[in-house]
């Protein structure tokens, strides 16, 4: 029986863990990530938490009534994203959870139901045309100006797909995408005189700037998760540089 047990909290705590790491990865800050995990894991008969989570590991150790201790960890290899959808999904699947315990068998169908559900490239092109777009038209581009800033979303759209498999960090990623489309943007702007590259240079940074990770970062110093805070910050600070560095390469390679 006891075996059993054991078994059952080391399934339960396994799915803890791939739902920490699709948060963590999700865009959800670390105090979010820690709250759910302990949330849940004592739901599921957890005497205590403690639960450590930084931008690159999650650990977590859960104490039985019993007295038994489980711990395990997880490295968090990718730099993670935005994903409002699934951060909602793992939300409602957290507080379901904490309401209702569900059984073990139907909370890993219910992650892996998460985890693979997709987002439509449509949905995800329209949604980047109509952000540089408009960002080039609130900045005091032209028309003009804002058709070119959807064409060079489709081409940092289409970099993202091929290139984020392939990168070996986000740093080198974030460079190469704004360099594809600043060079884009800038052979444009050299065919078309009417073009304002800057103000459309400007309508597609907006899709690359890691604005929600910066902003999170300085969340967690001021709530005292100190040392994710500053992880986050250096990172996003190395991205907003690769960012720069895409586009001043391109506009020195090509003119404008």
């Amino acid at each position: 029986m006891q075996k059993k047990d054991d078994g059952q909290s080391e399934a339960v705590l396994y799915q803890l863990m791939e739902i920490g790491e699709m948060l963590l990865t999700s865009g959800a800050e670390v105090s979010r990530v820690e709250d759910t995990l302990t949330r849940m894991g004592q739901a599921y008969g957890a005497e205590r938490m403690n639960v450590f989570v930084i931008t690159s590991s999650v650990i977590v150790t859960m104490i039985f009534p019993d007295g038994r201790e489980i711990t395990q960890t997880r490295r968090i290899m990718s730099p993670g994203g935005t994903d409002f959808t699934r951060m909602e999904a793992l939300n409602a699947l957290s507080r379901r959870c904490c309401s209702q315990v569900l059984p073990v068998e139907c909370l890993a169908e219910e992650v892996e139901r998460i985890r693979s559900r997709a987002t439509s490239d449509m949905i995800f092109y329209l949604g980047s045309i109509l952000a540089a777009a408009s960002f080039a038209m609130f900045f005091g581009g032209s028309p003009l100006d804002a058709v070119i800033a959807a064409v060079g979303a489709v081409t940092i759209c289409l970099s993202q797909k091929f290139l984020g498999p392939i990168a070996p960090n986000q740093v080198v990623y974030q460079f190469l995408c704004s360099l594809i489309a600043g060079v884009l943007i800038s052979l444009l702007a050299a065919w078309i005189p009417a073009i304002r590259m800057d103000k459309v240079m400007i309508g597609d940074i907006m899709l690359l700037i890691p604005g929600i990770a910066m902003t999170n970062a300085v969340r967690d110093i001021l709530v005292g998760d100190t040392i994710s805070g500053i992880m986050r910050l250096i990172e996003t600070f190395l991205w907003a540089g690769a960012l720069a560095c895409g586009f001043m390469v391109s506009i020195c390679l090509i003119g404008g």
